[in-house]
């Protein structure tokens, strides 16, 4: 995690603190008779977070279109990751203060966080990996997500609605399989102690994309009302949601298809 993350982090934990903990709404909203401080904090937050999501998306597609490894690809990469962790940070660290349900929306913004941070840590080591604290922690992570996505299932297959805060139980696959997956990662990173070539990037790929894709499933199919009524009926929402799995799909091709190359030589 680079070392401008930790200011980051604190800044937005405070002003999250400051102005969700006044809000109390169903949305980042406070009453329009609200101390002032409390509407800038609320406003602060609520403008990071659409434009953190905004800018997140733009340079992730950036990071994705370019060739792995070179100075735009970085850049865009450094940009994405600032701009992502601010706004699941504030998704996160909001969601438990509203007054509407939003137990799926903190799950979902810990796991962005936790495959956006690891993504991060993983491109950056090289040789034997050191295994620390961060693995063993990573490894809670990965399976405290998946339990709460099989919490969350049998919770929304068992209730009156039949959802779990508005979210049926299929939602909750999402947290299950991405959890089990990022925890078997982790488990053979603290057992293996070192990554390939073609294993440490594919996890960074993996873990960059399907962050991203929780980023634009939740736009382009979670908030249908910012968008045209024509745009939401044809295609392009599907496509634009799940553009960071498909494109994970070739460069993950590409990759092993380098590798091989490589043990071959």
């Amino acid at each position: 995690m680079p070392r401008y993350a930790a200011p980051i982090l604190s800044c937005f934990l405070a002003l999250a603190f400051l102005g969700a903990g006044a809000a109390h709404a169903a949305k980042l909203e406070v009453d329009p008779d609200a101390p002032l401080w409390i509407r800038l904090a609320t406003d602060a937050l609520l403008y990071a977070h659409i434009g953190g999501g905004t800018v997140g998306l733009v340079s992730g597609a950036a990071a994705i279109a370019t060739r792995k490894g070179r100075a735009v690809h970085r850049l865009a990469g450094q940009i994405f990751f600032v701009s992502m962790f601010i706004t699941y940070l504030i998704g996160a660290g909001v969601a438990p203060f509203l007054e509407e349900g939003q137990r799926p929306n903190f799950v979902a913004g810990i796991l962005a966080l936790y495959l956006l941070i690891t993504a991060l840590v993983t491109v950056r080591q090289r040789g034997p990996v050191r295994v620390n604290w961060q693995h063993h922690a990573g490894l809670a992570t990965a399976l405290g997500i998946t339990l709460m996505g099989v919490i969350f299932m049998y919770m929304g297959a068992n209730s009156e609605t039949g959802t779990v805060d508005g979210s049926p139980p299929q939602a909750f696959v999402l947290f299950a399989v991405a959890g089990s997956f990022a925890a078997f990662g982790e488990f053979n990173v603290i057992r293996k102690k070192a990554l390939s070539y073609a294993a440490r990037i594919s996890r960074h790929l993996w873990r960059m994309c399907f962050s991203m894709f929780i980023a634009s499933g939740s736009l382009f199919l979670g908030q249908p009302q910012v968008f045209p009524e024509g745009f939401n009926q044809s295609a392009w929402p599907f496509l634009l949601a799940f553009m960071p799995l498909f494109a994970l799909l070739i460069w993950l091709v590409l990759v092993r298809f380098r590798g091989a190359k490589l043990r071959a030589a």
